[in-house]
């Protein structure tokens, strides 16, 4: 036997060779004519429904309304710090919510610190990779109750099982190549999401889980789901376990996560294909059309599976390689690969309930799906990004007009909004303004005729929605990873992490991407003309990362020692109840600022597209930037524990509660036979009030609670 540490997919790897041009280049022709954008903010604060909002997205035509007082930040920067903790400004507190391995329901023991929770407990226990999440108030009655501060449902995405692999007694292993059934059993349970009950504590604004509710719940990798949409029945989901295609089993590397207004958890599958394999020689037994879809969506033949989850006996296992081995494709497993990459909308309020795959909203390497704000009358909005280096942003508008009578309607509503609409990708243009393309089978040659690839139907279509977008012209982005909207001026921003091959030559300079090696990643934003649904937009960079020093990325924003950051990755726009200031979180998932400090969360209070200027970078790079950064609009507000990723982030309507996630502490390297590890997180910092995870040395993911010591609102 033999500790087999399991290697992830390349997510930095480019499938996308379509000919279309790149906004880097885009953006650099644009600043060859305009300079300087002009200043302003369009300050209309969005209409939501109560104090729900994640991030959302919505245009606005009144671009003379008067702004609002701004806010400020109520906190002291906390210095960048490598402490195996979470370390938080004066006045403000921690607690833990819940970690890998904590039972949900009575009758399972505690986390052992061993790796010897079975597989089949996993179905009650939290998951592993804490990532995206929401906050959904609770009534008395159990209904949504978008204003309830003190007790809720916590809806959290476990994204992947980290490396060293708390999961297993000695991490994770192989002989001979194949992983035994009871580790991957395990693996595929501790993937998916969590629905915990959460409530205050006696006298104060921290929560705790309540252990043993009724709507304490996981949705796993093994999970029954019903696909909705155009895609669904469709020939190419077409499989061994769901010969009509109407049916999906598990949900796979969810990252980011998005709601609905009529309260309903929307999580995103991203990285799926860390489960996924392909035989060797399978092209033999494909079409033409199937290789170019399959190499499009990065599963060539002979790609192993990542996770070696379809090496164990079992016919159970062996959907985890979409391979043609039967007469059929209702006979095997070959398109179990087309059943991934979609947004599953979860009821929390009905835990019987069946979660369902939105296929309307497009199949790929889903970050998240931010709803633009929800207006009676007018179509739902939501926008995603496909997280991958040279990929698009899109944006889904239903067919049907809000109704707030909806309202806790579930799934059910969730098909008369998900179910029917139109999906579009967005080109920037050289000008500084951008269009919204329509994919929609039989437009614009989007058809069965199509040279690129044979669109059958629209459930094609939105399967394969990628390479729609590489016909029609859709513009390369530099990973577009969470987004979200200020609700003071519906500018939305998304956050582009870093690239450190842009070499200057092969990969050139440009005035989206003006800095050499690019390691610590900016922020893009741009703004609707014409309403949410409306087909133009506006747009330029935000913020760029860097240390203070420049000494990676030019340091173009000003940072300082109070905000400097590198590669943004999380993004959330809060929204409380009563009052919106625009504050901005910023969370970081970084390997080039670690030597100093770990990964991190900032508090921005941004401005507006063109408040900034035209500035020339030290290779004499012509760019446009936002304005400078200081310590009154960006400050660092916490730092995470050693080898984490700081993701997911969420306020209580009342602002006095904030949650967000710790993701893979400790993730480098371990040795599991002195419990010796990177970072001993969570249980590093746990009191000895906290039994759960007080003194354990495995290092987990992990939900965090931050309260300020007097009572007061988070931030501002």
């Amino acid at each position: 036997m033999n500790t087999a540490p399991v290697s992830e997919y390349d997510d930095n790897e480019i499938v996308n060779h379509s000919p279309n041009t790149h906004m880097d280049t885009i953006l650099a022709a644009r600043l060859s004519r305009r300079g300087a954008l002009k200043g302003g903010i369009g300050a209309t604060t969005a209409a939501l429904l109560g104090s729900v909002g994640l991030s959302a997205c919505g245009g606005s035509d009144d671009e003379d309304a008067p702004a609002e007082t701004p806010a400020a930040l109520n906190f002291a920067a906390v210095a960048k710090t490598n402490a195996d903790l979470c370390t938080v400004p004066p006045g403000y507190q921690v607690s833990i919510l819940h970690a890998l391995g904590d039972p949900m329901m009575f009758g399972d023991g505690t986390w052992s610190d061993a790796g010897t929770e079975t597989a089949e407990s996993y179905d009650r226990r939290i998951g592993d990779g804490h990532d995206g999440m929401y906050y959904f108030g609770l009534s008395d009655a159990g209904k949504f109750d978008a204003n309830r501060s003190d007790r809720g449902l916590l809806c959290v995405n476990h994204e992947y099982v980290v490396q060293p692999y708390g999961l297993h007694p000695a991490g994770s292993t192989s002989v001979d190549g194949k992983r035994p059934a009871d580790e991957v059993e395990k693996e595929i349970r501790a993937h998916g999401v969590s629905v915990v009950e959460v409530k205050r504590k006696a006298g104060s604004n921290d929560m705790e889980m309540v252990r043993g509710s009724k709507y304490n719940r996981r949705v796993t990798s093994a999970t029954e789901m019903d696909f909705g949409g155009p895609a669904a029945g469709n020939a190419k989901l077409v499989n061994k376990l769901s010969p009509n295609g109407k049916l999906a089993f598990g949900m796979n590397n969810n990252c980011a996560n998005g709601y609905t207004p009529w309260g309903t958890y929307l999580t995103c599958e991203e990285n799926y294909l860390n489960v996924i394999g392909r035989a060797a020689g399978d092209d033999a037994q494909r079409s033409a059309s199937e290789i170019v879809a399959l190499k499009r969506y990065g599963l060539p033949e002979g790609r192993k599976n990542p996770y070696g989850w379809d090496t164990p006996e079992g016919e159970q296992y062996q959907r985890w390689n979409s391979k043609v081995s039967g007469a059929s494709a209702a006979e095997d497993h070959r398109n179990s690969f087309n059943t991934f990459g979609w947004v599953v909308e979860i009821d929390p309020f009905r835990p019987d309930s069946k979660p369902v795959k939105r296929s309307a909203l497009g199949r790929f390497n889903h970050e998240g799906a931010w709803p633009a704000p929800a207006k009676a009358g007018e179509p739902i909005v939501i926008y995603s990004g496909d997280d991958a280096r040279n990929e698009y942003v899109f944006k889904f508008v239903s067919d049907a007009k809000w109704d707030p009578k909806d309202i806790d309607g579930g799934t059910a509503v969730g098909a008369k909004y998900l179910d029917h609409g139109k999906l579009y990708a967005a080109r920037f243009s050289d000008d500084g303004t951008g269009v919204w393309l329509e994919l929609t089978h039989g437009k614009n040659g989007i058809d069965a005729n199509n040279a690129l690839y044979p669109f059958a139907d629209q459930g094609d279509v939105l399967m394969h929605c990628r390479l729609a977008a590489d016909f029609m012209g859709a513009t390369k982005m530099d990973r577009p990873e969470w987004g979200g909207v200020n609700p003071l001026n519906n500018e939305v921003y998304m956050t582009m992490t870093n690239n450190s091959q842009r070499d200057g030559e092969k990969i050139p300079l440009n005035a989206a991407n003006p800095r050499k090696g690019n390691k610590n990643g900016h922020i893009i934003r741009w703004k609707e003309n014409g309403g949410q649904t409306g087909t133009k937009f506006e747009w330029d960079v935000y913020l760029f990362g860097a240390r203070e020093d420049g000494s990676q990325s030019e340091n173009l924003s000003g940072l300082t020692a109070v905000n400097d950051f590198s590669s943004p990755d999380g993004l959330y726009f809060d929204q409380r109840s009563g009052k919106t200031d625009g504050l901005l979180w910023i969370q970081t998932d970084d390997g080039a600022y670690t030597d100093v400090t770990n990964c991190m969360m900032l508090a921005a209070l941004p401005g507006a597209v063109g408040d900034g200027g035209k500035i020339k970078t030290r290779e004499g790079q012509d760019t446009i930037m936002g304005a400078k950064a200081s310590d009154a609009n960006v400050r660092r507000f916490l730092v995470g524990p050693f080898d984490c990723e700081i993701t997911g982030v969420v306020v209580t309507p009342d602002g006095k509660t904030l949650f967000f996630n710790v993701q893979h502490p400790g993730e480098d390297k371990g040795d599991f036979t002195t419990n010796t590890f990177t970072s001993h997180w969570p249980g590093s910092q746990a009191p000895a009030s906290d039994a759960l995870h007080h003194g354990h040395k495995r290092p987990r993911s992990a939900t965090v609670v931050v309260t300020r010591t007097d009572g007061g609102t988070i931030g501002i």
